[in-house]
């Protein structure tokens, strides 16, 4: 890509020595630097680039693109002034990469809860009905039978425009994307073309970063108004009836809503629900006609969270009747409201629960199956929305007995933060344990056969950050490990 070209864009900006006829890559992260490269230095939420230019110049990068005059050796590398390097990423990232949303059809999924399950439900329905669909969000990004690692569930501008384009290469024509608040709020998605966007829920999460739930309601609806005011191109929102929030996003694009819900009318709603054991059951009123529902998906939100998948897929054109057809196929998402297949008299959930309301959600669900003991394990994070605590605690006493404990203490004391969520407590049938491994170990050994066990917060994620490292840890291995040693008459299989 031509330099001169990447950088037309901008009508203010002052440019210090020659700049190279083109350069190889870009990059924001002075560690990936390689030579023949442009370094843009962007302000992070903790780091400044522009402490690291000596680094990327070391590494041979041969434009610095800044917000303030630099020293540089003009004879080696150009020094590129403009008045805001973030939105800049956004315009050179998507020129060099060729605008690669604009040669899919791309999806994008928020809320508090449900990202994960909406996408992991749209991708799927995709793929069965032929389409050639990519995922990107929590799970990292799926293409084709290939999963490659991303550290945030919403990559930063450049990966972003790199991952898109690489689905481009693939010959992808849809992607699938969870949306985080925190990449909204941080202009990670600019330069993203959707072609429709879903809304799931909002509850409380993130106020240590959004400070109150209405700063966190309108950085979520971001993405709704986002969408422009260019009506020539065909765009959709797809928003949850029966969420507060929904005559507020309804108001803020020109764009065409499709809603969904259970307990408002709705454009796809579900009635006559029965939740069984192992599956759930419904009727979908929709355009398209009314249809019974079966799912291996179990309880309320998972209800809504494949209406919100079916809207968006109708959106896109695709046929209610055969995606209610296509939705038998689905098994349990990994790590969400998942039962293990241990062979114990205790059945097992496995859950991504970590806020008030989806740990309330989850309980829940399984109530109506419940013939002895549920027992419950909470586990929150540090440094993060401490206020949430207490209440985490609060919706996990609905439980007869509960275990809490910590996921991802960073650099907090774990012992600090279960005393933070033991005031939330209703009763008295808990017990503290900070250690997650232990804490596992005593859900199992305090249960009895019959018990329903969910292990909350953790999910399908292989690792524990403790202080600023990832430390290997697979619930299902600990979990099965410690069924095995309390109930060891039993087959333990996967």
């Amino acid at each position: 890509m031509h330099t001169a070209e990447l950088i037309s864009y901008f009508k203010i900006k002052t440019v210090i020595g020659t700049l190279p006829t083109q350069v190889t890559s870009i990059h924001d992260d002075s560690r990936e630097v390689e030579p023949g490269s442009m370094f843009i230095c962007t302000k992070g939420y903790t780091v400044d680039g522009h402490d690291f230019y000596q680094e990327a110049i070391q590494k041979g990068a041969s434009v610095i693109v800044s917000e303030k005059y630099l020293e540089v050796d003009q004879d080696r590398t150009a020094l590129v002034i403009v008045n805001d390097t973030v939105k800049a990423t956004a315009h050179i990232s998507n020129l060099f990469y060729q605008s690669p949303s604009n040669k899919l059809d791309v999806i994008g999924v928020t809320g508090t809860n449900g990202k994960t399950t909406v996408t992991t439900l749209i991708h799927s329905l995709l793929k069965t009905s032929g389409k050639q669909a990519a995922l990107l969000g929590t799970n990292g990004l799926q293409i084709n039978d290939a999963i490659y690692k991303t550290s945030n569930t919403t990559c930063n501008m450049l990966t972003n425009q790199k991952l898109l384009a690489e689905a481009v290469d693939n010959k992808i024509d849809h992607m699938v994307m969870e949306v985080s608040s925190h990449g909204l709020a941080q202009g990670r998605l600019w330069g993203i073309n959707f072609d429709v966007v879903v809304f799931t829920n909002l509850s409380q999460d993130h106020l240590d970063y959004h400070h109150s739930m209405e700063q966190y309601g309108y950085v979520k609806g971001l993405l709704f108004a986002q969408l422009g005011q260019d009506l020539i191109n065909d765009k959709y929102i797809v928003l949850n009836q029966d969420d507060q929030w929904f005559s507020v996003y309804n108001k803020w694009s020109p764009f065409e809503v499709i809603s969904y819900g259970i307990k408002e009318e709705a454009n796809f709603k579900a009635e006559a629900i029965e939740y069984l054991q192992d599956k759930t059951k419904f009727v979908l009123k929709s355009p398209q006609g009314t249809f019974p529902v079966e799912t291996s998906l179990l309880g309320e939100f998972n209800i809504y969270n494949i209406l919100a998948a079916m809207a968006a897929l109708f959106a896109q054109g695709l046929n209610v009747e055969q995606m209610v057809k296509d939705l038998k196929t689905i098994s349990s998402i990994k790590g969400r409201m998942e039962r293990l297949n241990i062979d114990t008299p205790v059945t097992l959930y496995l859950d991504y629960a970590h806020t008030p309301d989806a740990i309330e959600k989850a309980i829940h669900s399984v109530l109506p199956f419940k013939t002895n003991k549920l027992i419950f394990l909470a586990g929150t994070a540090g440094e993060r929305d401490r206020d949430k605590r207490a209440l985490m605690a609060e919706k996990a006493s609905i439980a007869d007995y509960v275990v809490l404990t910590v996921q991802d203490p960073r650099h907090e004391d774990p012992n600090q933060i279960v005393k933070e969520m033991e005031k939330g407590m209703k009763h008295e049938h808990y017990a503290c344990v900070a250690d997650r491994n232990e804490a596992i170990r005593h859900a199992v050994q305090v249960s009895e056969p019959g018990d329903i066990i969910i292990f909350a917060g953790n999910g399908h994620e292989d690792y524990q950050i403790i202080a600023n490292k990832k430390i290997p840890h697979s619930e299902f291995e600990t979990i099965k490990t410690q069924c095995f040693k309390k109930y060891p008459i039993n087959n333990i299989v996967q």
